[in-house]
């Protein structure tokens, strides 16, 4: 159970800092873009900039449609999640290198901001504070959309289509995963699964099933053949990432999840001790002043 919380704390900072793809270039922090579904009308354009806390054309804005966003969902989502209008909405934010991401939600009710971590990490996107609004709920898939050509607008390059495929992919597995053991325990499988590349490449298709079942079982969660088989997919499109350097860097992050825990313990124990101080004082007058006589 240690080991695997440590191992949950690791790839949960991956989360943050995007490992999984190589990263376009270096941004500087602050740059802005709103990405809004086309299929929107003003009245709701209007409240989603209310969400965002921003005006209208106080930011660059790009409209996303949904031909846009069957390009990456088609095949992967079923047809009544894909729908046939662009509704969600996007601003994306740059942050300092390091920041990792910072994701928020309105009216998704399907996809979960560490959903959107693990995806945007996959297609190469770190650093940025990324809020999603849709002016009813929709189950944000097509926002991942959104992300990609905002990102992309913001640093003129475009990122890996097999990288932003793959995300795609795992935004959906997670998803439709989640349905059936719970958001919190799919990421994490998927995130263990995406932590041992280096091996299953090595694998057979068998093997990586058993060791699917294995960290399965390890969840006390039951799942589907059919659902080994989607996460078999899925794990056979991240190997085609850089699973070599994923592993140094999971190696490196160890030692900085150790130190984030004594720093984070340091901070309880300053907390217990400042409360326990002015308990102290606060008993001290009391005695003083309003003490028996």
């Amino acid at each position: 159970m240690k080991r695997r919380k440590v191992l949950a704390a690791v790839l949960a900072i991956i989360a943050c800092v995007g490992m999984f793809a190589p990263v376009a270039s270096a941004l500087e922090a602050g740059q802005q873009r709103v990405s809004i579904g086309a299929n929107l009308d003003e009245a709701q354009r209007a409240q989603i900039y209310k969400d965002f806390g921003i005006e209208m054309g106080q930011v660059t804005e790009i409209t996303v449609t949904n031909e846009n966003e069957r390009a990456y969902l088609e095949g992967l989502v079923p047809e009544e999640k894909i729908g046939h209008v662009a509704l969600s909405c996007v601003f994306i934010t740059t942050l300092e290198a390091g920041s990792g991401l910072d994701i928020s939600t309105n009216n998704i009710n399907w996809c979960t901001s560490d959903m959107y971590k693990n995806a945007l990490t996959t297609a190469g996107i770190s650093d940025a504070k990324v809020m999603i609004s849709a002016p009813f709920p929709v189950s944000g898939t097509a926002a991942l959309t959104g992300i990609y050509k905002a990102y992309e607008d913001i640093t003129g390059e475009a990122l890996s289509d097999l990288a932003k495929s793959v995300g795609a992919e795992e935004l959906i597995v997670t998803g439709e995963l989640a349905e059936y053991i719970g958001s919190a325990d799919a990421t994490e499988m998927i995130n263990q699964l995406k932590g041992i590349l280096d091996q299953t490449q090595n694998m057979t298709d068998d093997q990586v099933r058993s060791e699917i079942s294995r960290i399965a079982k390890e969840y006390n969660v039951v799942i589907t053949d059919a659902q080994v088989d989607q996460l078999l997919k899925l794990c056979r499109s991240l190997e085609k990432l850089d699973v070599n350097e994923l592993k140094e860097k999971l190696l490196s992050l160890t030692e900085t999840v150790k130190k984030a825990s004594q720093v984070q313990q340091g901070l309880q124990n300053f907390a217990t001790g400042v409360k326990s101080f002015f308990t102290s004082i606060g008993n001290f007058f009391s005695n003083l002043f309003g003490g028996k006589k």
